[in-house]
């Protein structure tokens, strides 16, 4: 369970602010060497461009391809709708996403004179998605799979059969060493160093920190490890902060209560928290926080509450905190991204623009190029190969690059280079009356740095296109 407890942002993590720092909401101060921080999507530019061997109008016959029919290229979404545990829209808001994505390329006349059609959607009710994930694969009626699942323990079924997966990436141990998995992100390392904890923790004008996650999940633990020791590694680059308080045992739903756990972090002095938890236990946490009268003293950084509606209803409770977000925040200037797109299509849908719908839109944009990269012959395999070819795909300016030629393989803390990003990058919304407000540049939102090394050095605010 809680797989998401440290799944929005690049290895999963949450944020803070101090009266001091929130006037320095300018994100990074310095930019390294490059000249030019906007960076074009090489991939999807070839995909677009290049690498189709016929216009994406060109249609022809195919037999024998399960999911593809005249008409229509079918796909399943399987993922979490009851038994969720956050009690958050997972797998519905991701199917929305998903069928947004579809519906904007449809207008456009689909792909290969066919039309994208979510034909399925599967729940797992949590513990089953090996189960679903069997089911659809017996079936053999949809052409690829996207997940979205708590525990996805099906998808390498799926991956084994050579079926396409796009999946929601809170859980990287599940799709590492799989080409036919492909994520909203990369295959990303939980354990590895993390210099954005460093920034933000900089930015909130920190001295003490603490480090939180839940004794249940193996993510959790050790994203509150991970976080901890970047603060150990990058004291001087935050300010000086130190480590003073790590818990990496704390009870999901906390049924007890969070009570001494604040009390012990009060008595280290502790004015900011990491906490790999979800956006329900933030809560819990804020509550006690506020109730033994420590709300205003300490910040938090959240991995798990970029969610507009669940702050909105929390009044001022999370005011000052800072929230990662994995992708392009709503809150940014769309530029040349697909982010006007997304929004255009979630609202002509109904639809409520939500971090997991996104991902869903992503997802299916992945999707999408693979099939126009493959060209007109289509088969699970030239699609699954054309995608692996793609060296800097961003859907349109709404993530960091992705290299599908090696990233399917989560880099280590002691070797980055191999399989690590090109650019290490994440975005940071900051609460302020119960709203987000973009941290940094809106027009260049992606706070990054050298993928590659593990090494200090000033961020670079940048825009992907």
């Amino acid at each position: 369970m809680l797989l998401a407890a440290c799944g929005n942002s690049k290895d999963s993590t949450s944020a803070s602010t101090s009266a001091a720092a929130t006037t320095v909401a300018a994100a990074p101060t310095t930019v390294a060497a490059a000249a030019d921080t906007t960076v074009a999507d090489a991939g999807t530019t070839a995909t677009d461009a290049a690498t189709t061997t016929a216009a994406s109008t060109e249609k022809v016959a195919i037999t024998g391809v399960p999911g593809i029919t005249d008409t229509e290229i079918d796909y399943a979404a399987l993922g979490t709708n009851s038994n969720n545990p956050l009690g958050t829209c997972v797998l519905d808001c991701f199917a929305d996403g998903i069928k947004a994505y579809f519906d904007f390329r449809n207008s456009q006349g689909g792909i290969y004179g066919r039309k994208l059609v979510l034909s399925k959607v599967v729940d797992d009710e949590l513990g089953a998605n090996q189960a679903k994930a069997l089911e659809i694969l017996s079936a053999n009626d949809t052409f690829g799979t996207f997940d979205a699942a708590q525990l996805s323990n099906g998808i390498g079924d799926l991956a084994a059969a050579g079926v396409p997966v796009y999946m929601w990436s809170i859980e990287p141990a599940s799709a590492t060493g799989h080409p036919e998995i492909f994520g909203n992100r990369e295959v990303s390392c939980i354990t590895c160093l993390k210099r954005y904890i460093a920034y933000i923790a900089k930015l909130a004008g920190a001295t003490k920190v603490a480090s939180l996650g839940y004794g249940v999940s193996e993510n959790s633990k050790q994203c509150a490890q991970s976080n901890a020791a970047s603060i150990d590694r990058y004291s001087a680059e935050a300010g000086g902060a130190k480590m003073v308080y790590t818990n990496d045992a704390i009870a999901f739903g906390m049924p007890n209560g969070i009570g001494p756990e604040v009390t012990a972090m009060a008595s280290a002095g502790v004015d900011f928290i990491l906490a790999c938890i979800d956006l329900n236990g933030m809560k819990t946490l804020a509550q006690e926080l506020d109730r033994q009268g420590l709300r205003d003293k300490i910040k938090m950084l959240h991995a798990n509450t970029y969610d507009a509606d669940f702050v909105a209803a929390a009044g001022n409770l999370f005011d000052g905190d800072y929230v990662a977000v994995g992708f392009r925040p709503f809150e940014a200037d769309p530029g040349a991204s697909g982010l006007k797109d997304y929004s255009d299509w979630m609202t002509k849908a109904g639809k409520k623009q939500t971090e997991i719908s996104m991902v869903g839109w992503i997802n299916a944009d992945l999707a999408y190029q693979g099939l126009k990269a493959a060209g007109p012959n289509l088969s699970r395999k030239a699609v699954i190969d054309a995608t692996n070819t793609f060296t800097d795909y961003t859907a349109g300016g709404l993530t960091q690059p992705v290299d599908w030629s090696r990233q399917h393989v989560a880099p280590t803390p002691d070797d980055v280079a191999t399989h690590g990003p090109k650019y290490d990058c994440d975005a940071f919304v900051q609460v302020k009356a119960g709203k987000f407000e973009m941290v940094g540049d809106k027009a260049k939102p992606f706070t990054c740095w050298p993928g590659q090394t593990y090494d200090w050095s000033e961020p670079v605010a940048m825009d992907f296109k």
